[in-house]
């Protein structure tokens, strides 16, 4: 958040802990970003590691799953007008913005 504040990046920040993403949302996102449920996963997270997670799960397990433990999805994640972006490095958001009409503002 400091990198978009620190270029004027309007944005509309959602915090998935307090709000996760519903599993519709998580499969809008990922359409948007072009990847599988596993592509997203965060392999170190305390919750894949309890559930014994190996990434070759279904995909609708995979989403359903990081609905209710929303720390497994990789982010922060950029979202604008039908296109997304991770933003790690957090650099990919600023070079997302770039590529969107309105370059100043990012949805939550």
């Amino acid at each position: 958040m400091a990198l978009l504040d620190s270029r004027g990046v309007l944005y509309c920040y959602r915090d998935y802990r307090e709000e996760p993403l519903s599993p519709a949302e998580l499969q809008a996102v990922l359409g948007m970003l072009g990847l599988a449920p596993a592509d997203v996963l965060r392999t170190h997270d305390k919750a894949y590691v309890e559930l014994g997670l190996s990434g070759q799960e279904p995909p609708e397990l995979l989403i359903a799953l990081m609905a209710e433990h929303p720390t497994l999805l990789q982010r922060p994640i950029g979202v604008h007008e039908g296109g997304a972006v991770i933003g790690r490095p957090p650099e990919h958001l600023l070079d997302f913005v770039k590529e969107r009409p309105d370059r100043r503002q990012l949805d939550g």
